[in-house]
């Protein structure tokens, strides 16, 4: 399989990690991480459900990964992850030395991939990564742009009801 027919691959599974996110009121992020084609790890954000700051999908699949290879590096994995990862989970990317990270959606209130930093490309650092932008990620913008349309007429439709209340 070429490299762009496996990024598609993973990534859909990421999307997947994504929707299961949306379906229970997180933002739908969602992430896996590969290791010799095989994914080893998959979670979606949970930020809302745990109300834990650090519960978003890059940094518990890194978790997970973790556990799984017993080891705090991953050095041959692949993280693939729906939106551009923010500055916290850019720090864990390089701490746990992903090699190689694919997203989907750039993240235009809070990437340090591309959008604000390049944090995972500063040499500065004593550990850099390959990084694939865009991959399915009109798909995964959508997921985005719907969950916080519907959010949004959630709320509105909230407001109106306790004004017709009073």
């Amino acid at each position: 399989m070429e490299t762009l027919e496996k990024d598609r691959y993973f990534m859909l599974e990421a999307i997947e990690e994504a929707k299961k996110a949306g379906a229970i009121g997180e933002v739908p992020i969602g992430a896996v991480i590969v290791h010799n084609d095989e994914i080893i790890a998959r979670t979606h954000n949970l930020r809302e459900t745990t109300q834990n700051a650090v519960t978003h999908a890059e940094l518990m699949a890194i978790q997970d990964a973790c556990d799984v290879v017993g080891s705090w590096r991953l050095e041959e994995t692949t993280l693939y992850v729906t939106l551009e990862p923010c500055p916290m989970c850019a720090g864990a990317i390089l701490q746990s030395r992903i090699p190689r990270v694919v997203y989907g959606a750039r993240d235009p209130k809070g990437g340090c991939v591309h959008t604000f930093y390049e944090l995972l490309s500063d040499s500065r650092f004593n550990h850099i990564c390959e990084v694939t932008e865009g991959v399915l990620g009109e798909e995964c913008g959508k997921l985005l742009s719907d969950f916080f349309r519907a959010l949004r007429e959630r709320k509105k439709a909230e407001k109106l009801a306790k004004s017709n209340d009073k």
